[in-house]
């Protein structure tokens, strides 16, 4: 794309596998851009795997600039099946791809990824100091400040919730704090539903996703001001599907020095909340640990730690499903991904050093405050406001 960008007279492209996905839809942008600056495109492409992109290749070779030849032809169009189709019209989604800066007239390929891993490594060092997750400020605050196009922040989004969660999960499952017989009934609705979400989210208009996220993030931030915790929650007695289903458990507290039982109720309730969880997960990319412990917790009556550390196993089943999609359909950018990893892991490591010599209060206002700001972002980006 960087060559195309860069062309100045012609521009001869052979391919073999072009899927109608993102980094489909940004090569053929690509492309048309050159042929709009008077630049001589040939394209040649294997018709093996063109499937459901007749309508495409045709207004690229109607282009006057533009030259397009299949070969390996199929005479009979539809019965080239089995291979994988655009799943949506290129002329739909192509005002909606990100227009990037990185070409060699404007700046070196590194400047993005190394001003990404700068602000990552602050937004890891935030999250922790402020007890939240790092896709919860990822999203919004890339999504919103950054040039990259939403799909791709949210594909990186799930993948910086997930190696969070894939770096705590063991851990926290030889310590009793994640408990598998309550994370697994949750994680089989809470993934599949990601799944459902995250297709969701990449059929819809970015337009649309920006302003569902932006009022989400709100959402998310009135849910962080109201919201309560409970150590211990009350469980008179667990509910018929809790106990057929034995989730109950036994975990050592050390600040009290011993062993806290604890069981659930109201477990019908919490499993259909996980399926709107699920949903959200997938289709904004934000992890779900904002909405995980306060239904664990307040909704569920399971321990506070309990809670929090089966969240954590929850990201790391929950995450992968979704961001299965996003791969599968061109939404992950190593050069988006890496640094972002990198720097929020860096960052909560430096951010757990800091953790003892702050006020807690103090660094959960100022997330809330940025979150805030994030969410009027994205808001006014999705309605054409504040672009």
């Amino acid at each position: 794309m960087l060559l195309a960008a860069g062309a100045e007279r012609s521009l001869d492209v052979q391919y073999y596998i072009w899927h109608g996905d993102v980094v489909g839809y940004l090569l053929f942008e690509a492309l048309w851009e050159a042929a709009e600056r008077g630049v001589r495109v040939r394209l040649l492409l294997d018709d093996m795997n063109t499937g459901g992109l007749d309508p495409t290749i045709a207004a690229l070779d109607a282009h006057p600039g533009i030259e397009v030849r299949l070969y390996n032809p199929f005479l009979q169009r539809a019965l080239a099946l089995g291979f994988k189709g655009a799943y949506y019209s290129w002329w739909r989604r192509r005002k909606e791809v990100m227009s990037t800066p990185l070409t060699p007239s404007t700046s070196a390929w590194w400047a993005w990824p190394t001003i990404l891993f700068v602000v990552t490594f602050a937004l890891g060092i935030v999250a922790v100091l402020g007890g939240v997750g790092g896709g919860v400020l990822f999203v919004p605050i890339v999504g919103g400040f950054f040039p990259f196009h939403i799909d791709f922040v949210r594909g990186a989004g799930l993948l910086v919730a997930l190696a969070g969660a894939l770096a705590a999960g063991p851990g926290l499952l030889r310590k009793g704090m994640a408990d598998l017989r309550l994370a697994i009934p949750v994680a089989l609705i809470a993934s599949a539903c990601a799944i459902v979400g995250a297709m969701l989210g990449l059929a819809l208009p970015a337009s649309v996703v920006q302003t569902a996220l932006g009022a989400t993030i709100l959402g998310i931030v009135v849910l962080m001001l109201v919201a309560k915790k409970a150590d211990y929650p009350a469980v008179a007695r667990p509910d018929a599907l809790s106990s057929a289903l034995r989730i109950t458990g036994v975990y050592h507290e050390p600040s009290t020095g011993r062993n806290v039982e604890w069981k659930i109720h109201r477990t019908p309730q919490g499993l259909a909340a996980f399926v709107l969880i699920g949903v959200m997960a997938g289709m904004f990319g934000l992890g779900a640990g904002w909405a995980n412990v306060p239904v664990l917790n307040l909704m569920m009556g399971a321990p506070l730690k309990v809670a929090v550390g089966t969240s954590k196993f929850l990201l790391s089943i929950t995450d992968t499903s979704a961001a299965w999609i996003y791969l599968n359909g061109g939404a992950v950018l190593p050069m988006l991904v890496v640094p972002s990893i990198i720097g929020i892991m860096m960052g909560s490591i430096v951010g757990v050093r800091i953790l003892t010599r702050t006020r807690p209060a103090a660094i959960r206002t100022m997330v809330i405050g940025l979150l805030a700001f994030a969410a009027v972002r994205s808001l006014l980006k999705g309605l054409s406001i504040w672009n």
